[in-house]
């Protein structure tokens, strides 16, 4: 967050001054690839080179350097789930990022609770299971302590808004043992109550939809529209597309889901009555 705030600020100081980035670049003896990651916010700028540019903009004033180096000091310091970095896959903690820097995230999910919505007992099966007994000992506890922990975001301040839309195969399938998937079902029926979460159900009496063809999320931003992201999963991995028109057409095909899907009140209906079937 801290990084694309300053990313703001300084490409409207820039345009402010009619400055293109060829410009700035050269001006600075940057790459212009450089240039680009600032203002892209896919890297931090050091407080140095902010030293050196903001006389370039015009930018003097003593308590607006200060304002501007404590962001850009804030944008690069090490978040807490990049200590993870040993066992999560790199899309993952980028997936992490985008996610604290997001306003609105819309996640379809055929197979799986969504990790952000786990329970550690569901977390650690699921994990179990996609990973093997090849996998180092100290790799699944970490990968279930980090999704653990990221479930902190639904309730942060400023957290963004959550639209989760399973298929009711998720609520179906049974992971680990009747009593864990109880858990994790009414984990989902509490956190449904949040302000900005909302979790709805596809059943399985809609039939054919255009979800089927595997699981999705779109993060927007309220900064940078043009700047959504989808996410991706798949066999072959994770993948993550800045492609706005990809974000663009992904969300569409939320919506087209959400038609089919359950309300929210009957969703959760749902989710109790799975719950509760399970002995």
């Amino acid at each position: 967050m801290h990084r694309r705030r300053l990313r703001n600020e300084l490409r409207a100081a820039r345009q402010d001054k009619g400055l293109t980035q060829e410009q700035v670049a050269t001006a600075m003896e940057w790459s212009l690839s450089k240039m680009n990651r600032i203002e892209k916010a896919k890297t931090g700028i050091s407080a140095n080179d902010l030293k050196a540019l903001l006389p370039l903009y015009e930018i003097t004033n003593k308590a607006r350097t200060e304002e501007l180096l404590a962001l850009a000091r804030a944008a690069r310091q090490t978040p807490w789930w990049r200590g993870y970095s040993d066992f999560a896959p790199s899309s993952l903690l980028e997936l992490i990022d985008y996610e604290n820097a997001a306003s609105a995230i819309s996640h379809f999910e055929p197979m799986f609770v969504p990790g952000i919505l786990q329970t550690e007992e569901y977390a650690l099966a699921v994990l179990r299971a996609a990973y093997g007994e090849g996998s180092p000992a100290e790799a699944v506890p970490a990968l279930v302590d980090l999704r653990t922990r990221r479930r902190h975001l639904l309730t942060s301040e400023g957290a963004p808004r959550f639209s989760f839309i399973l298929d009711e195969s998720v609520i179906r399938r049974l992971v680990d043992s009747p009593s864990v998937m109880r858990n994790q079902l009414m984990q989902l029926v509490t956190l449904a109550d949040l302000p900005n979460v909302t979790i709805r159900l596809v059943p399985f009496t809609a039939g054919l939809h255009p979800g089927m063809r595997g699981p999705f999320k779109v993060i927007e931003f309220d900064d940078e529209p043009d700047e959504d992201i989808a996410f991706l999963e798949g066999p072959r991995g994770d993948f993550i597309s800045d492609d706005p028109e990809e974000a663009k057409n992904y969300l569409a095909t939320f919506h087209r889901v959400a038609q089919v899907a359950l309300g929210s009140s009957d969703s959760v209906d749902l989710l109790r009555k799975a719950a509760g079937e399970l002995t």
